[in-house]
């Protein structure tokens, strides 16, 4: 799998939980249709996920099985794209002690998510050098492969920069080695969840992708309108309801909801119920494909090691260029007895 001119992604989540409706908009809908045009690997973040839940890594096998199976149910194709596991691939670990050495510690601190969620996450304590360093294991991941795009959101820009930076320090110290990941922006809106706030598991606001269908529809019947429509013939704004954004994404007619919201020609409820029909169809059939492969024993398994056999041999490669630039022997002398 060496980079042609497609170029090659990378890309990956952390099991942290149940994937929701927002993660299909925001990654996943992006995955599949990139899978069509470049070289992919999607990784199971599992060493990411304990730079915040270290002391909770029971649910993490859980997640990691429910979230791949989401993957594989949208679309995404083992056979198109290296699907693998992080930490079963360890030259990640080493490249990030060795990038670690030329990051200074200013790079780190000045990370906007770093700031955030210090002070979003109160409840644990985040002052360890894993979660101030995760940042250099992201440029590690990214740079191990030589990946020349990432799909990000606007609010992950700063991570890739810092990415790029780490690059152009290397190649500045050792020779040009890394190529510097360019961004590929999702062109879809963020979606909000069913209250208005970000769509977040840690609000209770998400639509999952493993909720049934008659569970999404009443969850669609419990989202924020605008509070200014009283009456279905009243005035909409549209721009201020959660339903909206919604069918934002979802919706091909979405011009003539905008419309009839805003001529007072439809009511809340009928625009919730269009909503969800509109999502129906994906829905069974998503739902449908999710249920097959959840009745195939020991798939998903297979298919992160036989992924992860795949990127570790990409990596190793890699590895031993780094290595040679840092003048490093890629491998140790041998023992008295093999001498």
């Amino acid at each position: 799998m060496a980079v042609t001119a497609r170029g090659r992604v990378l890309s990956g989540m952390r099991p942290s939980g149940q994937l929701h409706l927002g993660n299909y908009v925001g990654a996943l809908a992006k995955w599949v249709e990139l899978q069509e045009t470049h070289e992919c690997l999607f990784m199971v973040a599992d060493w990411h996920a304990l730079t915040t839940e270290y002391a909770a890594t029971t649910p993490i096998e859980g997640y990691i099985e429910d979230m791949v199976l989401d993957w594989l149910a949208v679309g995404v194709d083992p056979s198109r794209s290296v699907i693998f596991r992080q930490s079963w691939v360890k030259q990640h670990a080493e490249l990030q002690l060795l990038l670690s050495m030329i990051t200074p510690v200013t790079w780190l601190e000045r990370c906007p998510t770093y700031k955030e969620q210090l002070s979003e996450l109160r409840d644990r304590e985040l002052n360890t050098h894993g979660f101030l360093g995760y940042p250099v294991l992201q440029a590690a991941d990214i740079l191990i492969y030589k990946a020349t795009q990432v799909p990000v959101g606007e609010d992950q820009l700063p991570h890739l920069e810092l990415t790029r930076e780490i690059a152009r320090r290397f190649n500045y110290l050792y020779g040009a080695l890394f190529p510097e990941p360019q961004a590929i922006l999702s062109s879809l809106p963020k979606l909000p969840g069913l209250d208005g706030r970000k769509m977040s598991k840690s609000y209770g606001n998400t639509i999952l992708l493993s909720d049934p269908l008659p569970v999404v529809r009443e969850k669609a019947n419990r989202m924020f309108t605008d509070p200014q429509k009283i009456k279905a013939t009243d005035l909409g704004h549209p721009e201020g309801c959660v339903v909206f954004a919604h069918h934002r994404v979802f919706t091909s007619t979405v011009a003539v909801v905008e419309q009839e919201c805003r001529q007072g020609l439809r009511g809340c409820v009928a625009c919730k119920g269009e909503l969800a029909d509109q999502l129906a169809p994906r829905w069974e059939v998503f739902q449908t494909k999710r249920a097959e492969i959840s009745r195939r024993a020991g798939w998903i398994h297979e298919i992160l090691r036989e992924g992860s056999r795949r990127a570790s041999a990409l990596a190793q490669t890699t590895l031993e260029e780094v290595r040679a630039a840092l003048h490093l022997s890629s491998s140790p002398p041998p023992t008295p007895s093999q001498a």
